[in-house]
This record gives structure tokens, sequence and C-alpha cells, in this order.
């Protein structure tokens, strides 16, 4: 078993997730001074940490701002990587072959894992950022001055709480479901699966009577939620072993999550067969024959 397909674990059968290592910030006044065509994604529609950037520029009308170029979504074993022109995962700017070009050229000493999304800046030649919590207050922030659109994903007012809901999402569910599906310990993954479970629970009820999660306002706090709610029927269920419940069975995470999956932003962002094909075909610890399962019929359940 090669090392970009090794699960990532302690010795202990934990997984822990590497932290992301190019947290520089566009603003004025700094060398990533906010422009329009000046900075560019490398993206995946598989992956819910780019997904959440995906749907961050879409909502913010940023397309013709800040360009994008997708991976493929099955790595190999050299890791994220681009096809040839007139692909759909063609890297129109760089023509990098994997995305690890990307690290290289930013750090050339770079060794750890290489992980979608990235904020590439075009003038520099150099990766800006590369962590999704990040890059998504740069997106509702930073280009307003290049958008028609005056939505406000991450409200002054609104901050603390967002920032406090974000942090539980993000550790027992964003994150939760890796815990469950890369741990190589039977007691840590019921463990796990229990956090799992009942912080799903939790936010189940905070969405009573409510149709987002933050003062009824569509807040980055839904935007980092949904990508893992619409990838967990289709493949955490089974591929993570997250199967004590469906999405659907919930009385209020089914309902937001149809809301949300049904925005005309949003529903073209969600590509099925890019995620499932990425899950069952580039784990194969887990999955090691890369069959992918032709169910659940998912869209039928968002209606």
């Amino acid at each position: 078993m090669s090392k970009a397909q090794f699960p990532r674990e302690t010795v202990t059968g934990t997984f822990n997730r590497q932290e992301s290592s190019f947290r520089k910030w566009i603003e004025h006044g700094t060398e990533f001074e906010p422009a329009p065509n000046r900075y560019h994604l490398y993206l995946s529609y598989a992956c819910p940490w780019a997904h959440r950037t995906l749907i961050t520029r879409a909502l913010k009308n940023l397309e013709d701002v800040i360009s994008a170029s997708f991976v493929d979504p099955v790595r190999d074993d050299k890791g994220w990587r681009f096809s040839t022109e007139g692909s759909p995962y063609f890297d129109c700017v760089n023509g990098f072959n994997y995305l690890s070009e990307a690290y290289k050229r930013t750090n050339s000493n770079y060794d750890k894992r290489v992980s979608v999304p990235v904020l590439w800046d075009k003038e520099t030649g150099q990766i800006v950022n590369n962590e999704s919590s990040d890059i998504i207050i740069m997106l509702n922030d930073a280009f307003n001055s290049y958008t028609n659109s005056d939505l406000d994903l991450y409200p002054e007012e609104l901050k603390h709480e967002i920032d406090e809901l974000n942090d539980f999402i993000y550790t027992h569910i964003n994150n939760g479901v890796y815990k469950c599906g890369f741990t190589t310990d039977q007691n840590v993954y019921e463990s796990e699966c229990n956090k799992l479970f009942n912080a799903l629970d939790r936010i189940d009820e905070r969405l009573s009577g409510k149709t987002y999660l933050v003062q009824d306002k569509l807040t980055l706090a839904d935007i980092r939620l949904f990508p893992t709610l619409i990838r967990f029927d289709v493949v955490y269920y089974n591929h993570f072993k997250t199967n004590k419940k469906h999405i659907y069975e919930y009385e209020n995470l089914r309902p937001f999550l149809k809301n949300l999956y049904h925005r005309e932003k949003i529903k073209p962002t969600v590509k099925f067969d890019e995620i499932k094909d990425h899950y069952f075909k580039t784990h194969q610890y887990i999955n090691p024959t890369r069959i992918v399962p032709s169910g659940p019929d998912i869209i039928s359940r968002l209606g």
C-alpha cells in the first residue's frame, strides 16, 4: 500500500487531520490586494472542503472575478491530478499535471499532504491560502467591490455565534465522519460514531421550526454543514460506516438539506457521480474492489 493510499492515523488508530500550511490573507494594504481576475481556485466537486468554497463563490456571484480549475475526482498515487486540454479537469492557468506542482512552486520543500481547495495568486505565482474556512470568509468579504451581490454570509453581529457553531460542526460532524471512516480501532470507531450522531441530533433539534442555523439567516454555518450532509447518505453511510441513521430520517435536517440543495446557485455545485467516484475509487484501503454502489437514489429523496 502506497503512502498516498494509506489512511491518515496515529498509532492508536485515531484520525488526525493535517493542519493547513498556507494561511495568508487577501485584503487591502497587503501583498495580496483584492482585484478581479487575479486569483484562481483549485477545486474538486468531490471534496466537501472544496465544495464550501465553490458554493460561496457562486452565492457571491464571483464566477467572473475568481477563475477556477477542477481536479479529477479520483486521486492516484501521486495525489490530485489534472488532465489534458479540453477535459473538464484541465488546469487552465498553469497547465499543471498534478496539484502538488502548485505546492512545490510555492514551497520547494513542501512534503506534506496536498489538498483542495487552493487559492492561487496568478500575479505572483504562489498559493495564498489552502484552508477552506479562511477562503470562504475572504470570498464573502474581500471582493464586494467586484460583485453585484449584497449577500453577507458572515455579518459582524453574528460572527461570535457562527464561529461557535462552526467549531462544533467541524469537530463533531464535518471531521467527525472522517474520524469514523479512517480509524483502524473498533473502540475508537464506536466512540467517534456516538459523538457524530449525538452532534447530528443536537443540530436537528436546533433546526426545529427554523430554516437556517443562525437567526434564520443564511450564513457560513449553513454553507459549512451542507457539504457533509449532502454526502452523508450517498457515501458516508456505507463507506465510512456511519450507518446508525440516514439524514433523510431526521425531522429537521432533511428539509434543511432539501432547501439548500434546491437553491439556484447551490444545486449545480452538487455532482453525485464525482462524489461517489472519489470516495469509492480513491480509498482502496476501505474499498479495495473500487466498486461504486448503484444507489441510493438521493435525488428523489430530496424531491
